[in-house]
């Protein structure tokens, strides 16, 4: 061995000796930590209400910086604003009026994917691509045999901080060397928890998954914020009673962000950070009636934040429209398991052999008729490349339910300049989730009898819908003026209607009857 001048004394050659083979691990051990990871964190309810996206309240400074070093998208859209529905579309590919899961799974509620979904699925498809996979946090989709993970690690779901800590030896271990794919999903910032007693109002604020009478969950710095100082969205009344409930909210959001920036210490300090994939995204939008369950913007419009390491290109926006239905086709892509002339996996289950080997589902109806052989969508990783390219031309939302008792189907096909809502069950009134019709930003409104102003709508213009809502989305992004009964906008309703027929023809929507049959 030939060493530098100063370390010339025998002594100081005996300690160099000494200290090779533990410069050797360290060495090892850096050039062994599994490279191409992907972290995908979800969260319950979230807006886009983020530093990144220009909020000028929101203290998020963890996503903010993952911004900052890799891709926010501007136009990212959840298919369905309801969370059972959502996340089987997220961790399917595929629109849940297709892949069987028309609402909630939890309690009697019981919907459910079709089995056969197992060959497209996020967990199962990554664990064929030579991933390890592990899930925590809030889960809400079955069967779980379909969205199987190897590994279900366990932490509280209203404390990311938490739940990053327990990921921690799932993250950094080393005995497996394939690389990991870790779900990590919040229960924040859903409603929850009560309300908050010490609001001098007679409505009192839901808490949104916050301590009562401002206390903190372990490991976390709450951010309280004013009522006086939160932003409004159009959809919303400016009341005290929303504002209340927003500053819970906004509280509930930071608590994730410092999640976050847990998850980035851990990568960080394990070599891992410049290793891995980061996907930020939530299942729909804020938990207030104009957002969740309805099809508006204010629903569907969510936040998606993208930091891969491998690309040259960091810091970057892009207004391509991406839907939810790309992110496992994306994340397989990402992983080199998708094979692009079928947009399927390189590697596909077999199904039949699946469900035979567990004699399980054997003479259920397991596909709805029609074998799972493509996502309904695309990766968006060209886009991470080169982000000035363009994603979907248009992009499809289907609603069924939420909770059973809200039957209200919605079809959706929007662009970069109209959008066009097709409300089905329009005869019916608008049903509300339980805890949208509790709160006290509805119901403040509410006691004000049927004319009192909702947003951009009355409580009435709120419950009881037209069969059509066309909007000109590019001029009227807060969707107040409807078109669709207007004469000058004939042809482009007509052109519309084509077009989401179409879509619904492409994606398998069973619904496409309701055409003819009503």
């Amino acid at each position: 061995m030939q060493y530098p001048a100063h370390f010339g004394s025998p002594i100081a050659r005996l300690a160099l000796l000494a200290m090779v083979p533990f410069l050797s691990l360290c060495s090892l051990r850096s050039l062994a930590a599994a490279e191409r990871n992907v972290i995908f964190i979800i969260t319950d309810d979230e807006s886009p209400t983020l530093g990144c996206y220009g909020d000028p309240v929101a203290k998020t400074p963890a996503i903010d910086a993952i911004a900052a070093d890799g891709m926010l998208f501007r136009n990212a859209f959840a298919t369905t604003a309801s969370c059972s529905a959502s996340r089987s579309v997220v961790m399917s590919g595929l629109h849940n009026h297709r892949n069987g899961q028309f609402g909630h799974q939890h309690h009697y509620h019981k919907f459910a994917s079709f089995h056969d979904v197992v060959g497209l699925a996020m967990p199962q498809v990554m664990k064929n691509a030579g991933y390890r996979t592990g899930q925590i946090g809030k889960y809400h989709v079955a069967p779980e045999a379909v969205y199987h993970f190897e590994t279900y690690l366990k932490g509280n779901s209203r404390n990311a901080v938490e739940m990053a800590d327990a990921s921690r030896d799932f993250i950094t271990d080393g005995s497996d060397d394939r690389p990991f794919f870790l779900y990590f999903a919040t229960s924040d910032p859903h409603r929850g928890g009560g309300v908050d007693k010490t609001s001098k109002r007679e409505l009192k604020p839901d808490l949104f998954g916050n301590k009562p009478n401002g206390k903190a969950y372990p490991g976390v710095d709450e951010v309280f914020y004013d009522p006086a100082d939160v932003v409004v969205p159009a959809f919303l009344p400016d009341t005290p009673e929303t504002r209340e409930e927003l500053a819970q909210y906004y509280q509930s959001c930071s608590r994730i962000d410092q999640g976050v920036a847990r998850l980035v210490e851990i990568l960080k300090a394990n070599d891992l950070y410049d290793k891995t994939m980061i996907v930020f995204t939530a299942d729909h939008g804020m938990a207030f009636a104009g957002g969740k369950t309805t099809v508006y913007e204010g629903g569907l419009r969510v936040p998606f934040v993208v930091r891969d390491p491998y690309q040259s290109k960091r810091g970057t926006e892009s207004e391509a429209l991406i839907s939810h239905i790309d992110i496992t086709p994306s994340i397989l892509d990402f992983a080199g398991g998708l094979d692009p002339k079928t947009n399927g996996p390189k590697n596909p289950i077999n199904v039949k052999k699946y469900w035979a080997e567990r004699d399980e589902a054997i003479k259920d109806n397991r596909n709805g008729g029609k074998s799972f052989d493509s996502y309904h969508g695309k990766s968006w990783m060209h886009c991470l490349a080169n982000p000035d390219e363009p994603h979907h031309e248009t992009i499809f939302a289907s609603h069924t339910f939420h909770e059973i008792q809200m039957y209200y189907p919605m079809r959706v096909v929007r662009d970069d300049k109209y959008k066009l809502i097709w409300n089905i069950a329009y005869p019916l009134p608008y049903p509300f989730a339980s805890d949208l019709w509790a709160a006290s930003s509805w119901q403040a409104q509410w006691k004000k009898g049927p004319d009192a102003a909702y947003g951009n709508k009355t409580v009435d213009g709120y419950v009881h819908r037209p069969q059509f809502e066309l909007y000109d989305i590019a001029a009227d992004p807060n969707e107040t003026s409807n078109l669709a009964d207007s004469e000058g906008h004939k042809d482009i309703l007509e052109r519309y209607k084509a077009k989401l027929k179409a879509m619904q023809k492409e994606m398998q929507d069973p619904w496409i009857m309701k055409w003819d049959y009503e």
